[in-house]
């Protein structure tokens, strides 16, 4: 089976590091979300699969899916009561770890 290709990002990088990884995932936002999967599984698509830091990068993309449903990473702080006064006139108010249900 033919390697996958190498992408010009991943070839500056002698061996990906979970430091790398969350260089990459650290400013994710809703919006870019799937651009930045895309970048961390070109960093980790040369590992192993029972290589440390290539179970991170799929634990960081699949963080990524779900952020790109959500609003927010959301990972400091309790999450906002929808009891709050207004919360129905919020578009999306979905964190991560709670994304918006997939459209069918």
């Amino acid at each position: 089976m033919p390697a996958a290709p190498v992408s010009g990002y991943a070839l500056c990088v002698a061996e990906p590091t979970k430091d790398d990884v969350d260089a990459l995932v650290g400013p994710a936002t809703p919006q870019f979300a799937y651009q930045l999967r895309a970048r961390v599984r070109e960093l980790i698509q040369g590992l192993p699969e029972d290589h440390e830091v290539r179970r991170y990068g799929d634990e960081k993309m699949e963080l990524l899916d779900r952020l790109g449903h959500a609003s927010s990473k959301a990972e400091e702080g309790p999450a906002e009561s929808r009891e709050r006064i207004g919360w129905e006139k919020i578009p999306s108010s979905a964190p991560a770890f709670d994304p918006l249900p997939r459209r069918e």
